[in-house]
């Protein structure tokens, strides 16, 4: 618990120039594995690493670099991936200068590697397969080389909440895991678009041979149930709780957005017992997306099916209380229309 406590946390709102914890992230916008390979021994994922290219070395040493040159800053952890680097760095004293403007530093340093990247290669090809390489990166050569590799200023995101700065570790440790997963088992974690359900289009990742099961049942804790236990009678939310596992142990796959407090306490129990389930998302599935931490095994098992009505919106990061009652219902819709017809697979 000492540990723990001599975090400080960078609330929000506040100024970006005192202690906290960040996790940044750099992008190479075209998706090209110009700072590493993926190497997957034996094909097994936990054996998953990343084999650097100079560029990657080169991204890395200049993280070190913004280390040295801001001594308040520590590096607690990072991963380097063919398209992209993640780094979770603390803060541990107030700076003169803002966070935001030390990482933008940073992304003038590895701007410089870029172009010096496509120098190296625009020295090794003649004129005739310059156009080539420029595809393979996705830029344009405008008036000559270099052309740019790093063109998207990193993400920052700060960590406010207890809990997060594990979470986030884990998640950069688990990268090359998760990424040599998604390769050898794509049709998993590929967007399926325009799955048609009780009348209603989502899209979808995960399996989609689980809506071929035979039953469904919703997860729906209601209000009246958690008011009731607040006053002291619990039975019929704890009823109601455990009937929902009862039913995924009888072979129900279980339908819910899984939002309030309880519903994730069962969602914990159905991942824990490894029951397969459908999750309905308050939000659609941007470019590369992957499900977090124990939705990602269940998804890479084939237990899990993520069903989202809506389009990715980049800037959501709430869920309103028409979107709880929206979802609800369509999940109660959603098992009727699967219990009460013959489901033919929406493969494409």
């Amino acid at each position: 618990m000492a540990e723990r406590n001599q975090w400080k946390w960078q609330e929000p709102g506040t100024a970006w120039r005192g202690v906290g914890v960040y996790h940044v992230t750099l992008t190479v916008p075209s998706r090209e594995p110009l700072l590493g390979t993926l190497v997957i021994p034996e094909g097994d994922p936990l054996k998953a690493r990343i084999e650097r290219t100079a560029l990657g070395n080169a991204v890395i040493d200049e993280l070190y670099v913004m280390g040295r040159h801001y001594p308040a800053i520590r590096i607690l952890q990072f991963c380097l991936m063919p398209d992209h680097l993640h780094a979770v760095i603390h803060v541990t004293q107030t700076m003169d200068t803002s966070i935001r403007a030390v990482v933008r530093g940073y992304w003038q340093g590895v701007k410089k590697l870029g172009r010096a990247y496509t120098l190296s290669v625009a020295a090794e090809l003649n004129s005739q397969t310059i156009n080539e390489v420029e595809q393979s990166v996705g830029a344009t050569n405008e008036g000559g080389y270099p052309f740019p590799v790093f063109t998207e200023r990193p993400f920052i995101r700060p960590m406010s909440r207890r809990g997060q700065l594990h979470a986030m570790i884990h998640y950069v440790q688990m990268n090359p895991q998760r990424l040599a997963t998604k390769r050898l088992k794509p049709g998993y974690f590929r967007v399926q678009k325009d799955i048609v359900i009780g009348g209603r289009s989502y899209d979808s990742v995960g399996n989609v041979a689980l809506l071929m099961e035979e039953r469904f049942a919703t997860v729906h804790v209601r209000s009246t149930m958690v008011k009731a236990a607040e006053h002291g009678d619990d039975k019929g939310l704890r009823d109601y709780m455990n009937g929902c596992v009862l039913a995924a142990r009888k072979g129900a796959v279980m339908v819910s957005p899984f939002i309030s407090s309880q519903e994730k306490l069962v969602m914990e129990v159905l991942l824990q017992d490894q029951h397969p389930f459908v999750l309905l998302a308050d939000n659609g599935f941007r470019d590369y997306y992957k499900p977090a931490d124990l939705l990602f095994d269940a998804c890479a098992a084939g237990r899990l099916l993520i069903l989202s009505p809506w389009p990715y919106d980049e800037g959501k990061r709430h869920i309103s209380r028409a979107e709880c009652v929206a979802l609800n219902t369509m999940a109660e819709v959603f098992c009727n229309a699967l219990n009460e017809t013959e489901t033919e697979l929406p493969l494409k």
